[in-house]
């Protein structure tokens, strides 16, 4: 293999690594197999990907997929840190019926976590963005 080659093998080897759609689509099957770690790994990489692009709407749906895949895990702290990032990214942006969606997960991490103060502040907050959404 010649130099020229090598170098554009190596190159696309490094791009394949930091590929946020490939990152992605790898975390999607990962979750599918029930390798929810790995899988919340290359989630938030593609996520933090994604925001460098500016692709706010693939971002913010890959922490939303990551935190699903840490509350799987019954990390609730994680899962619940996820979903807050992707709903202030998600309202941010103007995904408001997205952010909702983050929010009341959000509100679930906060019930298996049994706080139930941060679950009414939870409530609050999903009706005031659902009547925003009328």
């Amino acid at each position: 293999m010649s130099n020229s080659a090598l170098r554009v093998t190596i190159m696309s080897e490094e791009k394949a690594k930091v590929d946020p759609v490939k990152l992605h689509k790898d975390g999607y099957n990962l979750c599918e197999l029930g390798k929810y770690e790995e899988a919340k790994e290359k989630l938030l990489e593609a996520s933090e990907l994604y925001k460098k692009g500016n692709n706010f709407f693939d971002a913010s749906t890959m922490l939303y997929k990551a935190g699903e895949c840490a509350y799987m895990l019954k990390d609730y702290e994680d899962a619940l840190e996820n979903f807050l990032e992707s709903a202030d990214l998600s309202f941010d942006k103007g995904f408001d019926r997205f952010g909702v969606s983050a929010l009341e997960y959000a509100r679930d991490c906060y019930e298996a976590l049994e706080k139930e103060e941060k679950v009414k502040e939870m409530e609050k907050k999903i009706e005031e963005a659902k009547e925003k959404l009328l």
